[in-house]
């Protein structure tokens, strides 16, 4: 009898595996109100082995957060289900914008203008917005894009966008290059992120700090999302990548 899963298996490694993780280390860009990573060597080859003790907030790296990390009593890593994590990828590309305007928040209207050209955004997908903005990794400079002010500019989510997406056309979950899901001009206007918070609101994740979307088509690939499973944490580096036709 033909094994139906293992026929799968081989048809998806003939396929070509995008990575969409950056590697990280104590040097790596993060999140401003974070301290660096510290990896530490704690045994060595003349204990029989390598060890190494690493500290540093579960938000670090490409990373999955977890409902509860804006929602209380919401869903913590550890009881997401394994088939949330493997979903449709399909990617919005706004990267030649970005290098134009990086403070823009991504509209609904905007989204109208891709499906126009791509077509309708399917239910139980995940969306990944494509800005580039990964390209600028592991410089924690370029990602800031400071202005003359000092304030950061850096594309995102606009609330409106992400309400569509998730209320009329029903998508699973969200990813970015950035550190954030809301626009820095979003979030210094609102003095909150309100995009984030509502996407986690949906009792769903997202994916931060994206890499290679720039390799991945607008639709029709896999994504994976390969995560450790810390109990009752609000977050975690993941390793995501893309499975694609």
């Amino acid at each position: 009898m033909t094994n139906d899963i293992l026929q799968a298996l081989t048809l998806l490694k003939s396929k070509k595996w995008i990575d969409l993780t950056h590697s990280f280390d104590e040097c790596s860009p993060h999140f401003f109100m974070f301290q660096s990573a510290e990896f530490k060597t704690i045994f060595d080859y003349k204990n029989g082995f390598f060890v190494q003790q690493l500290t540093f907030p579960g938000q670090y790296g490409n990373h999955l957060d977890a409902p509860c990390h804006f929602v209380s009593d919401a869903r913590s890593l550890d009881e997401l289900e394994l088939k949330e994590l493997v979903l449709p990828l399909i990617v919005i590309d706004q990267s030649e914008r970005a290098k134009h305007n990086p403070d823009f928040s991504l509209s609904k209207d905007d989204i109208l203008q891709f499906e126009a050209e791509h077509g309708m955004i399917e239910a139980d997908t995940f969306i990944a917005l494509r800005t580039d903005w990964s390209k600028r990794w592991p410089s924690q400079e370029k990602m800031d894009n400071k202005d003359d002010q000092g304030n950061n500019q850096t594309p995102g989510w606009g609330l409106d966008a992400l309400k569509f997406l998730f209320e009329e056309r029903h998508i699973k979950a969200i990813g970015h290059e950035t550190f954030d899901t809301d626009s820095a001009k979003d979030f210094r206007q609102n003095n909150a992120l309100l995009g984030e918070y509502y996407v986690l609101a949906q009792d769903t994740y997202q994916i931060e700090l994206l890499a290679n979307l720039d390799q991945v088509p607008v639709r029709g690939a896999v994504m994976l999302n390969i995560v450790a499973k810390p109990k009752n944490v609000s977050g975690f580096p993941v390793r995501s990548f893309a499975i694609v036709p």
